[in-house]
């Protein structure tokens, strides 16, 4: 099986298919790198795609600490991945964890994006909430320990922004929630306490955010209640960031509306490699009077 390596030692599960301009693909908490099949089917014609499972997501390393799954560990992660493939610039195409993991990219390592995709992205980031939200966050990890990954998955496969997922394709959403249940519950339980409940909110980065140069797409479901904030937010700031809303749409963007995903994408990916995506044009800002 081909792995590569962390910084750590933790040995990261990825594959690949196809040639040309690579494209990295972060996975969601919920998900692992097969969540990114319609994707890798596609893109994979005319680009050299990667998807790799997280670390504590099998059949990736599952490190017994809670110390070393971190929002830092996840992002260096993923540029550990293209290392040990020797790429040195990609796009990054995450969702949710893996969109907070790709902007993460941006903020540290721009040199290494040549255009950064943000799906489902901000959950958890309201300060007004964020202390309730940590605590929540404890109390999952304490759930996936106490009974386990695949009782967690009975227990939350109606969250509200995966409805729309439910009520469009229940085949789908059935092999998303067989799939959760499979995960490794320490896994699991590390990364909600350390990479979701330890995060920085994304409404502290505004400075930061600010300074990103990369061509950034937002895609947001608008069902999704927790990210349409943090979505335009995300637009806002990111200087040159494009923001999409997929109607009638939850959080699992990428398997709920797999067509319109790959073709937003592709659209957006091709407008980057031609230079096409520039930074927002003043002139086309409200003045503010």
């Amino acid at each position: 099986m081909p792995y590569a390596v962390a910084a750590d030692k933790v040995r990261l599960y990825f594959e690949e298919a196809g040639q040309g301009t690579p494209i990295i693909f972060l996975h969601e908490f919920a998900a692992d790198h097969t969540n990114w099949e319609p994707q890798m089917r596609y893109f994979s014609r005319g680009h050299r795609c990667i998807a790799y499972s997280a670390r504590g997501y099998t059949p990736s390393d599952v490190p017994a600490s809670a110390e070393v799954y971190t929002y830092k560990h996840f992002y260096t992660d993923a540029l550990a991945v293209l290392d040990h493939l020797k790429i040195q610039k990609a796009h990054f195409v995450g969702l949710s964890m893996g969109s907070y993991s790709s902007l993460q990219i941006g903020l540290n390592a721009p040199e290494r994006a040549l255009s950064l995709t943000l799906a489902a992205v901000g959950s958890g980031s309201s300060l007004e909430n964020l202390d309730a939200f940590r605590r929540q966050c404890r109390a999952n990890a304490e759930e996936f320990d106490r009974i386990g990954a695949a009782e967690v998955a009975k227990a939350t496969r109606e969250a509200p922004s995966r409805i729309p997922f439910l009520l469009k394709d229940p085949r789908g959403h059935a092999d998303f929630y067989n799939a959760l249940a499979r995960h490794d519950s320490n896994g699991s339980a590390n990364t909600m306490r350390s990479f979701q409940g330890g995060r920085p909110s994304i409404y502290t980065l505004t400075e930061a955010i600010r300074k990103v140069p990369t061509p950034t797409l937002i895609i947001c479901g608008d069902e999704d209640d927790n990210c349409v904030e943090p979505s335009m937010f995300l637009k806002k700031h990111l200087p040159a960031s494009g923001l999409a809303f997929f109607p009638k749409s939850g959080h699992v963007l990428n398997l709920e509306e797999p067509a319109l995903f790959n073709e937003m994408v592709e659209h957006f990916v091709t407008l980057a490699e031609a230079g096409r995506w520039p930074v927002r044009d003043p002139r086309s800002m409200m003045v503010q009077t």
